[in-house]
């Protein structure tokens, strides 16, 4: 039989079938391959997920094991969840994480919850995408102190990991699958409804109390200026900018991407959620406390050429400021 003749066969059988009602015997598709939606809080709307990455139970338990797994590391002792545990909203509670040899790095560890909707990673948006954040810390000799390709080399001479690679994209370990995979599992975690959420998005007027309310209404207005730069349901605009932290900068931070003298001391806006339970702050985790956070911006900052025309001495009274923190601890969800 030469190809189309086959065809005309299989389309009249198609035809037949559907004039008389009779059906094909399905392969039953295996749970574990089928594409599937995050269940998403309140408020959220769905994030973008690449065509050729959707979400699948295999996807994401391939990178769940590789996230927890030291493999990744060159004298296997660190993992990603080193710098990313779950009782902390996936940060690790340090002012600077700890990497291979007990080496400090250089920035706090930023949550990586709602990390699907974020247009570019790390504190100086160096990284376009979750597929390629898990180069960085690999790469990093303060981090992983590794190399992609022998990490891969490791885990195809692993005795699961090969069969679980092909399980979920059909295709051996390498640099492709092994970014995806753990971007997969990155694009699985959200943070929950908060009682924030419950009060804008569900109409639940006693969800907040009379401080938070105040600190909710300072928040959203032109005295306090919060809302130009954190904006939206994760309390982000995603933009770079200089709060006054220092009057010179360690750390230049979007700077050393862009090479922009205009940029030292610019970082990205960080997500308010949770930050109840993702002290300390700011990029170099050097404010402790909600308390601190508050007092910086309260006096205004230091002085620095880029700092943000936003940042201003806003003169709160004690009472305000205790309603501010009193809303953003509203915006954690346990």
């Amino acid at each position: 039989m030469n190809h189309l003749t086959g065809f005309r066969q299989i389309a009249a059988t198609v035809i037949v079938s559907a004039l008389f009602g009779c059906t094909w015997e399905e392969t039953p598709i295996d749970p574990g391959q089928q594409v599937v939606m995050p269940d998403l809080p309140l408020g959220f709307p769905m994030p973008p997920i690449p065509a050729d990455n959707e979400l699948t139970p295999y996807r994401i338990e391939l990178g769940r094991r590789l996230f927890h797994d030291p493999i990744l590391s060159r004298d296997s002792t660190v993992a990603c969840a080193s710098c990313h545990h779950a009782d902390k909203k996936m940060t690790d509670g340090l002012a600077k994480s700890i990497g291979i040899y007990g080496q400090t790095g250089i920035r706090n560890s930023i949550s990586l919850l709602n990390a699907a909707y974020q247009p570019y990673l790390f504190w100086d948006g160096g990284v376009p995408t979750l597929e390629l954040q898990v180069l960085a810390p690999i790469h990093d000799p303060r981090e992983m102190d590794f190399d992609i390709n022998l990490v891969v080399e490791r885990l195809r001479r692993h005795p699961q990991y090969p069969a679980l690679f092909r399980q979920a994209y059909d295709a051996d370990p390498s640099p492709y699958t092994l970014t995806r995979a753990i971007a997969c599992f990155e694009r699985s975690l959200y943070s929950q409804t908060t009682r924030y959420d419950r009060y804008v998005y569900a109409n639940d007027t006693s969800a907040l109390t009379a401080s938070e309310k105040r600190g909710m209404n300072l928040f959203f207005s032109e005295r306090a200026e919060c809302f130009h730069c954190h904006s939206g349901f994760l309390f982000t605009d995603f933009s770079f900018r200089n709060n006054g932290l220092y009057e010179k900068y360690a750390d230049s931070g979007r700077a050393r991407i862009t090479l922009n003298p205009a940029d030292v001391g610019k970082f990205k806006v960080p997500s308010l959620r949770n930050l109840a339970y993702t002290a300390p702050y700011m990029h170099d985790g050097s404010l402790a406390t909600l308390q601190e956070v508050v007092e910086h911006y309260n006096s205004g900052g230091k002085n620095h050429p880029n700092k943000s025309v936003f940042v201003l001495k806003l003169n709160l009274t004690e009472q305000e400021k205790q309603d501010l923190i009193n809303f953003l601890l509203s915006l954690s969800d346990p």
